[in-house]
């Protein structure tokens, strides 16, 4: 796998354990809400919300026309070159969707910064597209974890892409990857993190401090790796021949083991 071109989305990663909060937005409609120097960009519920008499739109026709008269309306409050976090909801959104809202957001110097969504569709969109993404708790959706004591963990959030240079994913479950963490690029999840290719930014498993979590990798070139609050680098010189390793929590810090050892010892306790 190779190195692609880094998308102009600039992410810092979060050293706070706790979950970005949602914003309280009981709107039916598109609707901008400046948050200090960050807009947010809220998009309606899926379905009728049964607190309010009037249904919120629900096609995409209809959010695409809403949308595009609150951005080109004479009641813009927001500054060129703002950052945009766009909140879906539970709406499905697909790439072409997520693209033509960025375009139109660039033509007022406007440009997404993050998704958040509690949809697993368009995490996954998003992702695609090269947008940092938070996919968020919808009601009803937990699973258990192995540590009583820890919230449950959502279900894994699985990614076919290349998680580029300044793109964060977080997720309060597991990730699993089918592809290559640049460096630059972040995966943080309160579960496991396995990435089926090249591990060269940053990841950060069991978010909420579960310290039995870990992080997998075909070639395990990290920046930084995280397992609740542990931390670790990756050695100076890398090994000549880069095998599947598994990094997991003993009593001296972070460890790795090549894959295969790693279930061995697994299987003979």
């Amino acid at each position: 796998m190779t190195d692609e071109p880094s998308t102009p989305v600039e992410t810092t990663v979060s050293e706070n354990s706790s979950e970005t909060p949602a914003p309280h937005f009981p709107y039916l409609q598109v609707n901008f809400k400046s948050e200090g120097d960050k807009l947010l960009l809220l998009l309606p519920p899926q379905q009728e919300d049964e607190t309010f008499q009037t249904a919120s739109a629900s096609t995409w026709n209809e959010i695409w026309q809403q949308f595009r008269q609150r951005l080109q309306g004479g009641d813009r409050f927001w500054q060129p070159n703002t950052d945009v976090h766009l909140y879906t909801r539970d709406r499905l959104l697909d790439v072409p969707q997520l693209q033509a809202i960025a375009t139109a957001l660039s033509q007022q110097q406007l440009y997404i910064r993050k998704v958040y969504t509690n949809r697993r569709q368009t995490a996954v969109a998003a992702a695609s597209a090269g947008y940092s993404v938070e996919q968020q708790t919808p009601p009803g959706n937990l699973t258990t974890t192995p540590q009583g004591n820890l919230p449950p963990l959502d279900d894994p959030l699985y990614l076919q892409t290349t998680v580029r240079s300044g793109v964060e994913i977080r997720h309060r479950g597991s990730v699993i990857l089918l592809g290559d963490v640049n460096p630059g690029g972040s995966i943080v999840a309160a579960g496991d993190i396995l990435v089926w290719g090249r591990l060269r930014g940053v990841a950060h498993a069991g978010l909420e401090g579960n310290t039995k979590c870990r992080i997998m990798a075909l070639k395990m070139e990290p920046t930084q790796i995280r397992i609740a609050d542990f931390v670790a680098r990756a050695p100076e010189n890398s090994p000549a021949q880069l095998v599947p390793e598994v990094a997991y929590i003993t009593n001296g810090g972070i460890r790795l083991a090549q894959a295969g050892d790693f279930g061995k010892a697994l299987g003979s306790k």
